[in-house]
């Protein structure tokens, strides 16, 4: 039973949270606080959060504090559920020997309808080819003042690899660990960043040597997120903004569309996994520890 609930963060993914509990109805209590101003409420000695001793903490301050508010819980807290948003960190961290609480990091698009199915068809058949894009152009994507917000601060963990790394967190949640044979990382374009914008990677997967294409930025005035899987007898183009899935196999055509589903909702399957435990398609701790160690062996140059 939560009773008590606590949202670090006052960012975009913080209020897409608060939203999603508030829809979910939970009969919690919700306190919701930003990075910044954490130390000034709770205390330097933190008397006041030991106090309020939260059952479920929503960590969506900038990536880079990540590993402090995770260091401070693990100090105070045993048996808490936390959820952490995407990155887990900007940047390699000092490891824990062990937890005392149970992580979940926020890559929200595994409960994307699109990728359960993709995930769910492409079980036991041979891929020749996959080609991953994720086009956005940050100045719509963030409105207010783009050149401010998180994303576009290097010292704050923006930049496309990470901002974007949802697309190799399901990379490997679908088709397992890869190997990276070739990686252009950096700034190419006029935006007002200081962080990369540009990620393009060519891939092997370990289990069966399948070549992944991946393309991500920040720059492009048309957006799309989508995924070409070729194999045998089958051809997939799964679009995520879209929400639907075009299935070709032996000869025949089938256009398979989730139409109910929005971005909210999956904010909502995250959340409810960890509040219903029953853990499906949520990122564990382990998971994003490995998909770090990818995340790191990509060189950046700004």
């Amino acid at each position: 039973m939560f009773k008590k609930i606590l949202i670090i963060g006052k960012g975009s993914s913080s209020l897409n949270h608060y939203k999603a509990l508030k829809k979910i109805k939970i009969k919690a209590e919700i306190t919701h606080v930003s990075s910044r101003d954490f130390a000034k409420i709770f205390g330097k000695n933190y008397f006041k959060l030991l106090k309020l001793n939260p059952d479920y903490f929503i960590i969506c301050s900038p990536s880079i504090y990540h590993f402090k508010f995770i260091d401070l819980i693990e100090k105070n807290f045993t048996n808490k559920k936390i959820l952490v948003e995407k990155p887990l960190f900007s940047k390699k961290e000092k490891g824990f020997k062990s937890l005392k609480n149970e992580y979940f990091i926020g890559y929200n698009l595994r409960h994307h309808p699109v990728l359960k199915y993709v995930k769910t068809y492409i079980k036991n058949k041979k891929i020749y080819f996959i080609n991953n894009n994720c086009s956005t152009y940050l100045p719509n994507w963030r409105k207010k003042n783009y050149s401010k917000t998180v994303s576009a601060q290097r010292k704050l963990g923006g930049g496309v690899k990470l901002e974007l790394s949802h697309e190799l967190d399901y990379l490997i949640w679908i088709f397992g660990n890869f190997k990276v044979l070739y990686s252009f990382n950096k700034k190419v374009s006029n935006l007002k960043i200081d962080c990369d914008d540009l990620l393009c990677m060519n891939c092997i997967t370990n289990n069966n040597n399948t070549l992944i294409n991946l393309t991500i930025n920040f720059f492009s005035r048309i957006s799309r997120r989508d995924l070409f899987i070729e194999g045998k007898n089958f051809s997939i183009f799964a679009d995520l903004l879209n929400n639907k899935v075009e299935l070709r196999e032996f000869g025949r055509k089938k256009v398979i569309s989730f139409k109910n589903f929005n971005i909210e909702k999956s904010y909502m399957l995250e959340n409810q996994e960890i509040l219903n435990g029953k853990y499906k398609n949520n990122c564990t701790f382990e998971e994003a520890i490995n998909l770090q160690k990818t995340i790191n062996k990509i060189k950046t140059s700004v």
